[in-house]
């Protein structure tokens, strides 16, 4: 049996994310007990501790941990518009960078993120091939540009 420890804050800023973590674990894993506590800090939150046993996982299911569509996939007319907005503004980025396009982000990560539509910077977390690095350097660029079409 292992032991994971959780913390669900209950900021408007963590909420949804933290929750998506926590809903992610319990769908990934077969949790045995819990216990929950309140914390007031300086900030206020629940930590919860979960007693599991990770499931053995086949091949194919390691590559799907992470939201991502396939190249191909029908995009409605405003995923269109998204994905659009967002191979220009690549584009236009990666010239500034001197950086190939797929630096900045794949043909499949920008369809991801098109059928997927973040609201905030935490949840391109959500999508296959974002990690730390790319959601500080364009985050922020990515959910204005989501926000505006």
């Amino acid at each position: 049996m292992k032991v994971k420890v959780l913390k669900v804050r209950l900021s408007d800023e963590f909420i949804t994310y933290d929750q998506s973590v926590l809903d992610r674990f319990l769908k990934e894993n077969n949790v045995l007990k819990f216990e929950s506590a309140f914390v007031k800090d300086e900030e206020s939150y629940w930590s919860v501790i979960l007693y599991y046993e990770e499931p053995k996982m086949a091949v194919n299911d390691a590559r799907n941990q992470k939201y991502s569509v396939e190249i191909g996939e029908k995009l409605n007319s405003d995923e269109i518009k998204i994905l659009d907005s967002l191979k220009l503004w690549r584009t236009e980025k990666a010239k500034n960078q001197n950086l190939p396009v797929y630096f900045i982000a794949t043909n499949k990560e920008l369809l991801s993120i098109a059928k997927y539509k973040p609201a905030k910077k935490e949840e391109l977390l959500e999508i296959k091939g974002f990690g730390k690095h790319k959601i500080e350097n364009y985050g922020e660029e990515i959910i204005e540009i989501l926000e505006s079409v």
